[in-house]
């Protein structure tokens, strides 16, 4: 039997003011809000990290950095931003994927490639191109909605993908897409307008 949307989307709701509850008495140092939140969501946080490494104790070693971390920041959690479950994700996925890219073989520069490479000097003109460009996207994702907004962040800043941007913001799969799209097409027609502007 298929879960009813209406109650996981009241369960979700009802998790998320619990968690914003524990955040806040997390910021004030009251270390048992902070053990019943690891209690409630290191499934959550640990899952993510063993699909992102394949390897339980490194997924161990993450799901506790984030604690250790929230720990530490509880203050600087903005709940205007993101529910604490999409919050909780954010911090695992950085970890994890900071995680597994330090253990894939790096590839060195030599040193004489690390001087020339000092030694190249930086055109001023694509700086300057660069520089404008970043100002246009900015402006253009200020035209969004705050949801459209939001699910573009974590598609192309934070690199989702539609089925975890789903379950974090309690939205279908479908709504996902057709906000993905309206907000694309919108971000197309600001950036036109905005270059187009003398």
């Amino acid at each position: 039997m298929s879960p009813n949307p209406i109650n996981e989307s009241r369960k979700n709701a009802e998790r998320d003011i619990r968690w914003k509850n524990l955040l806040s008495l997390v910021a004030r140092g009251d270390e048992k809000a902070l053990s019943i939140l690891y209690d409630e969501s290191v499934k959550l946080t640990y899952s993510l990290a063993i699909q992102i490494l394949s390897n339980v104790s490194e997924a161990e070693e993450v799901a506790l950095d984030v604690y250790k971390y929230v720990w530490r920041n509880a203050s600087n959690y903005d709940p205007e931003r993101s529910n604490p479950a999409t919050w909780l994700v954010m911090l695992t996925r950085s970890r994890a994927i900071d995680k597994f890219r330090a253990k894939s073989n790096p590839i060195k520069l030599s040193k004489s490639f690390e001087e020339e490479l000092a030694k190249t000097e930086v055109n001023p003109e694509d700086t300057a191109i660069g520089l404008e460009q970043r100002k246009f996207v900015q402006e253009a994702l200020l035209e969004l909605n705050p949801k459209q907004r939001k699910v573009i962040e974590l598609v192309y800043f934070y690199q989702f993908r539609q089925s975890e941007i789903a379950n974090m913001l309690d939205m279908p799969i479908g709504s996902v897409k057709s906000t993905i799209r309206l907000a694309k097409e919108k971000l197309g027609t600001s950036l036109r307008l905005l270059k187009s502007d003398p």
